[in-house]
């Protein structure tokens, strides 16, 4: 007997057999038959998936963008034609930028329809191919299984990123008997190259006579789940390393070799000494403008070793003297069992006193000020202190964003979700939802990982909408909002670099005591330093989503810095 279904049916099955458990999502008039054949997958018998409605299809990219930056899997995004899936294109660039693997699935007019401008027809693929790893356009249902199965492959393997398929309607509704796909092999598409045996001697044979090594962490060791061969690399050899800010928790903070965070706002020690250094080895990064610096002067002393599954990153903005592409999974320990145990004792030491420097003059003032308004360092560090162990860190952009990763501390792999390459506002509260449920909660059910998801006042409101999503779904997200009636970071480099003309960065905030009210969410606002720690003992152990609103000092500044443009070396520790 045939098994004779619908496109959006085979959808719902070819989600299944990809392992999907959480659906992201926002329906409309396109993607309606797909909505319709959800209705059994997430009830009674047949549920499958969980079904998350989201107030915005933006949050609905930054939500699987969260579940996936902690889960490990693809998070999945579905939504309708038309301005439904342009509010997407916001979150898909984030995720091609940040290496995030998500599925959008969006609704299209029927193919008939096609290039007449029909109501709420756009051209996805046109538009999505720029900003994701492949786009493709569903026009039969007969095809559905195989793109399915082709974007999941894509989406997941090698380096990660967002895949964007469009369904056709009549794609949607039309029959066809089910036959299952299983896509794992792309002509021409070498997700996982092999790592060249000559290259990993000679990177092998420059850290063993290094004098002075440094290693640069990236997020490529939490996306090839490489954290321990990554400790085995470094201890053998008694290399120091810093983490690029997507790379925070690919090493424990008190791990005795981790140095510091790099990058325009990271520590004082590694920016310095990444000019110092004779032998420096980029681990799953992609020397970012933000880590780099002016590129002339950049590092211009040391062997450069690059270690990045994606061939298009070597030598793309550093020039590199050994290049293995793999993934490091598998480059880590190649490279480990050619090393010599190593001792570093005097380059290592050599970064204490810069440590000092930095701790004397900007961390123990941002943590521990003893008078004055509050700061945002103080409070990152007053939940940093009292956050589980496993707590994962979510940020949106801004002021926010640069204390928090300087002061939040990791314990655990995937402990980070931030938007780094793009840089996108919006992000933080949508991308919680995400994590929380990509960390094990489920409503009734598992407790999952604690989620602390920092914001500013700017951005906070640019993803205002989702405390709706938040509210229905009783997401357990700890809301920690930092305001100071700015666009913070704006205006700081205002100060700096534009002779302090404030220009449209001021900004009049709402009642946000009355909005957490109207949505149901338990609030505390915090004034008096004296307050905090209690403040934020109560939202921690408080059953439920929370928002933790501080008064933070207007004019509070995020130091170090290096100034945009300038050397890795000119880094400032005052203004």
């Amino acid at each position: 007997m045939r098994d004779r279904i619908t496109g959006s049916k085979a959808l719902m099955r070819a989600l299944q057999a990809e392992g999907v458990k959480t659906i992201f999502g926002y329906p409309g008039g396109s993607i309606m038959p797909v909505y319709d054949a959800l209705f059994d997958y997430t009830r009674g018998e047949k549920k499958c998936f969980d079904h998350i409605l989201v107030r915005h299809e933006q949050g609905a990219t930054h939500a699987a963008e969260g579940y996936a930056r902690v889960s490990g899997e693809v998070g999945v995004a579905l939504v309708t034609s038309g301005p439904g899936v342009t509010n997407t294109l916001t979150g898909i660039a984030d995720a091609m930028l940040d290496s995030t693997p998500i599925v959008v699935i969006a609704g299209q007019v029927p193919i008939t329809a096609l290039g007449t401008d029909a109501f709420q027809e756009v051209d996805l693929v046109g538009v999505s191919q720029p900003i994701s790893k492949w786009s493709y356009q569903i026009r039969r249902a007969e095809d559905v299984a195989w793109a399915v199965s082709r974007a999941f492959y894509i989406a997941r393997t090698g380096r990660p990123g967002p895949v964007v398929l469009d369904f056709a309607k009549n794609a949607q509704v039309e029959e066809i008997d089910w036959e299952p796909k299983k896509v794992d092999f792309i002509r021409s598409y070498v997700p996982y190259p092999k790592p060249d045996a000559d290259a990993v001697r000679r990177a092998a044979d420059l850290i063993n006579n290094a004098k002075r090594p440094l290693a640069l962490v990236g997020q490529g060791v939490e996306l090839g789940n490489a954290h321990e061969e990554l400790k085995a690399f470094l201890e053998k050899a008694d290399i120091p390393a810093g983490r690029t800010m997507l790379g925070l928790s690919a090493l424990p903070s008190d791990h005795p070799l981790n140095v510091g965070m790099l990058g325009m706002h990271g520590n004082y020690a590694v920016n310095l000494k990444e000019q110092e250094c004779d032998v420096l080895i980029a681990i799953g990064m992609r020397f970012s403008d933000r880590v780099t610096g002016n590129l002339k002067t950049y590092a211009k002393q040391a062997k450069v070793i690059h270690l990045d599954i994606d061939r298009s990153e070597i030598d793309k903005n550093v020039k590199t003297d050994v290049a293995v592409v793999a993934d490091c999974k598998e480059s880590l320990p190649a490279i480990t069992a050619l090393l010599s145990e190593g001792s570093h004792s005097e380059w290592r030491e050599s970064f204490k006193p810069l440590d000092e420097l930095e701790r004397t003059k900007v961390i123990e003032p941002a943590i521990h000020p003893d008078h004055g308004p509050l700061l945002m360092g103080e409070v990152v560090n007053a939940v940093a202190s009292q956050a589980d162990d496993d707590a994962i860190l979510v940020t949106d952009v801004g002021q926010n964003q640069l204390f928090a990763t300087r002061y939040f501390k990791y314990r655990h792999k995937r402990s980070i979700c931030t938007s780094g390459g793009l840089g996108t506002m919006g992000y933080g509260m949508p991308a919680a939802i995400g994590a929380v449920i990509g960390g094990g909660w489920k409503a009734g059910g598992s407790k999952g990982r604690q989620v602390c998801c920092f914001m500013g006042d700017g951005g906070f409101q640019m993803c205002i909408e989702e405390l709706g999503t938040i509210m229905e779904q009783k997401t357990p997200v700890k809301m920690i909002l930092m305001n100071n009636h700015y666009l913070g970071n704006v205006r700081q480099w205002q100060d700096m670099f534009w002779m302090r003309r404030k220009s449209f960065t001021k900004m009049m905030n709402p009642c946000y005591e009355l909005i957490a009210q109207g949505y149901g969410i338990s609030y505390v606002a915090v004034t008096d330093r004296a307050d905090l720690a209690a403040a934020v003992n109560k939202m921690l152990t408080t059953d439920g989503p929370f928002i933790l609103e501080c008064a933070i000092k207007e004019e509070d500044d995020v130091l170090p810095m290096t100034p945009p443009g300038m050397n890795v070396n000119d880094m400032m520790l005052e203004i």
